[in-house]
């Protein structure tokens, strides 16, 4: 991609976040402050390195507690938003990752894999992903499943890559992964346009597992290294 592609690429990333979330940043920073705390830091060691891929406002990685944190993404705006040391990793998420192999113990990702073009970019993405962890490191795959999503998925304009948790496991597994976790239904669909629930019900949904089966549509898929 020619540099004024780029720079237009990533002038419609921010149009687009800020679009999308930006009346409801407020909400989304109160689910993830609950996310994080609730569930997901049992992933990541407090004494480890963690690195957030797309991690566009840093709702997880600047609220999940762990001694070096990485944030990426191609979004510049996104730089703006993590807090004061956490390292901004500003790149293609299929190119080489500035780290020295097996550098992080975590690897976490939202509603992201569905951005890239095609799974020649994501199958580059989990190799990276796979070098840049340490022996035991965790990838942790969170999004839209499009077995439970089969028309709304395509809702949102930036919406290109279709997987399921059954697709994704195995191109962690062809890039060398084992499977931990692997869940079809684990959150709702979105917080972008429906009504803003209670936090008492998130926090009662993430109790409530035999809920996940009724009203889950996105993937829970974590991924080890041997």
């Amino acid at each position: 991609m020619s540099t004024h592609g780029r720079l237009e690429q990533q002038a419609e990333l921010e149009r687009g976040y800020e679009r999308r979330f930006g009346d409801r940043a407020g909400y989304r920073w109160r689910v993830w402050t609950l996310l994080t705390e609730s569930f997901f830091q049992r992933y990541v060691p407090k004494d480890g390195t963690v690195l957030e891929l797309g991690c566009g406002w840093g709702e997880f990685v600047n609220q999940i507690r762990a001694r070096r944190k990485y944030g990426m993404d191609l979004n510049p705006a996104s730089r703006a938003r993590l807090a004061p040391g956490i390292e901004f990793l500003h790149q293609d998420c299929s190119e080489r990752w500035p780290l020295d192999d097996g550098a992080l113990d975590t690897i976490f990702t939202s509603n992201f894999f569905e951005h890239l073009p095609d799974k020649t970019s994501l199958g580059r993405t989990l190799r990276e992903a796979w070098r840049c962890l340490k022996p035991g490191g965790r990838l942790i795959c969170l999004g839209p499943n499009i077995r439970t999503l089969p028309g709304a998925y395509w809702d949102f304009w930036d919406h290109y890559l279709p997987l399921s948790e059954r697709s994704l496991a195995e191109g962690l597994e062809l890039a060398g992964f084992g499977i931990e976790e692997c869940l079809a239904r684990f959150l709702p669909y979105t917080m972008a346009r429906d009504r803003n629930p209670p936090l008492w019900t998130v926090r009662l949904y993430l109790r409530l597992r035999p809920a996940w089966r009724l009203f889950g549509k996105q993937f829970l898929v974590v991924g080890v290294k041997p």
